[in-house]
């Protein structure tokens, strides 16, 4: 297993759980990925839990607030969270949350594209975000689901440098590979079609398992929905869409031909 030190700037570096229930959601990431959890108490009431797999993070999970729906939330590595935020609002997005410090570990800021998907920032002090590494268990290849591929390709190119990249395998007039710097790390999907009827955009993330097929029967014992079944990616592997028992939704990716890297 190799663990992760360091970030570039405009990495992908966390995923955390915003849930309902968070026993519960302990218990079906932790029997479905091999997740141990560590609670942390949060000042004014409340814990925040680490994932963990051999001490190395993973990803997190909070009790979030009634109004907010269960979901998976995006952080991306830079430099400067001030920085960062001050290009937003210019490029046609929208400061969520203006830039804070989050004790001694970062400094974030939660952000809107202009297709209306939230993400945050993490400018890393005592925490750089997922330091494990491993091959299964992980938190890879984040994923937008837009309404508007082309805005958003402009605006996070604007906003991170990001540069895109047709897929392999795949219809490259649907699909799109996002890179940084020179390693491909995430993908971007227009929600064109009408499966996608009522869906808000959004990031996706993918979890690597071992067997798709078995992860994904394993999920439906343990209370959740599969939505997607077991599919076959020519050149890349094999994936499933999960949606837990309280609405949050992930992927599980099996990967068979090749790997990309968070």
């Amino acid at each position: 297993m190799s663990r992760i030190e360091s970030y570039p700037p405009g990495s992908f570096c966390w995923a955390e759980l915003a849930t309902t229930d968070l026993e519960a959601a302990k218990k079906l990431y932790g029997e479905l990925f091999g997740w141990s959890a560590v609670d942390n108490p949060i000042p004014g009431g409340g814990v925040y839990t680490m994932f963990q797999i051999d001490g190395n993070e993973v990803a997190a999970a909070y009790a979030a607030r009634p109004e907010l729906p269960p979901h998976w939330g995006v952080y991306f590595s830079v430099t400067s969270a001030d920085e960062t935020a001050a290009k937003v609002e210019p490029l046609g997005g929208k400061l969520i949350a203006p830039p804070f410090d989050v004790m001694d570990v970062g400094r974030m800021a939660v952000i809107q594209d202009p297709q209306g998907t939230i993400f945050s920032v993490w400018q890393a002090k005592k925490h750089i975000g997922a330091t494990y590494g491993g091959p299964l268990g992980q938190v890879m290849w984040p994923e937008l689901h837009t309404t508007d591929a082309a805005g958003a390709a402009a605006f996070y190119r604007g906003l991170f440098g990001w540069k895109t990249h047709p897929a392999s395998g795949v219809d490259s007039a649907q699909y799109v590979e996002w890179i940084n710097g020179e390693t491909h790390f995430g993908g971007m999907m227009p929600m064109s079609g009408p499966e996608w009827k009522g869906v808000p955009p959004h990031w996706m993330i993918y979890i690597t398992v071992a067997d798709c097929n078995e992860r994904a029967a394993k999920a439906k014992e343990l209370g959740a929905a599969v939505s997607v079944p077991p599919t076959d990616v020519p050149n890349v592997g094999r994936f499933a869409v999960i949606n837990d028992a309280q609405g949050a939704t992930f992927s599980l990716i099996q990967m068979t031909a090749r790997s990309h890297t968070a």
